[in-house]
């Protein structure tokens, strides 16, 4: 029974992989929101805070591309010569074995030997990575610190444990839904569904 399970779920991943943008599907975050804005102008203006270490990070500028359609859709316009906010923005991805995935099985394949009353034959299949063993933690967070205060005013974070590949599609979503509710998100975790991808 568990071989089955994780027989279909490497199916569904190998079609999922393979369909690419083709396919859509939910991700589900776990957010957890924190303000003290009781409003805010619609599309008001932001530039990019960036740490010390964030300064030196050459992934980073493409990071906050992932992030600027999330935040326009949540109201706010990236705007570097007149911010009313800053926005610091920040993301990690760690690979996991998956909880669906056999730990002592990494590799797929085998190998298998037979006899007729003529012949024999020696067959080898594999070894490559088992589709079910790709599994991803990523975390994302938006920090906006009101300016003329020099004060933070809203932090969020969003949480996504899947088998999903491809940072690009994966991070902007996981960041739309950090930014869900802005600038008045419900008080504590909350479980937030965004669909990627598109039709055919």
């Amino acid at each position: 029974m568990v071989r089955s399970v994780r027989l279909l779920f490497a199916a569904a991943s190998v079609l999922a992989l393979l369909s690419g943008c083709a396919s859509t599907y939910l991700l589900d975050n776990q957010v957890q929101s924190f303000s003290q804005l009781q409003g805010v102008p619609a599309q008001t203006g932001y530039r990019f805070e960036r740490s010390l270490s964030q300064q030196v990070d050459p992934a980073q500028q493409a990071l906050e591309a992932l992030a600027d359609p999330a935040l326009h859709k949540a109201g706010l316009r990236r705007d570097d010569a007149q911010p009313r906010y800053s926005v610091q923005v920040a993301a990690r991805t760690e690979r996991r074995l998956s909880p669906y995935g056999d730990p002592w099985d990494r590799w797929g394949g085998g190998w298998g030997l037979g006899f007729g009353s003529r012949h024999w034959g020696l067959g080898f299949g594999g070894p490559w990575p088992r589709t079910d063993s790709y599994w991803f933690h990523r975390e994302v967070s938006v920090v906006v610190r009101e300016l003329a205060s020099n004060r933070v005013v809203y932090e969020t974070h969003a949480v996504n444990d899947g088998p999903w590949l491809d940072n690009r599609s994966v991070l902007p979503a996981m960041f739309e839904a950090a930014m869900q509710g802005f600038p008045n998100p419900p008080a504590g975790p909350r479980r937030v569904d965004i669909q990627v991808g598109r039709s055919s």
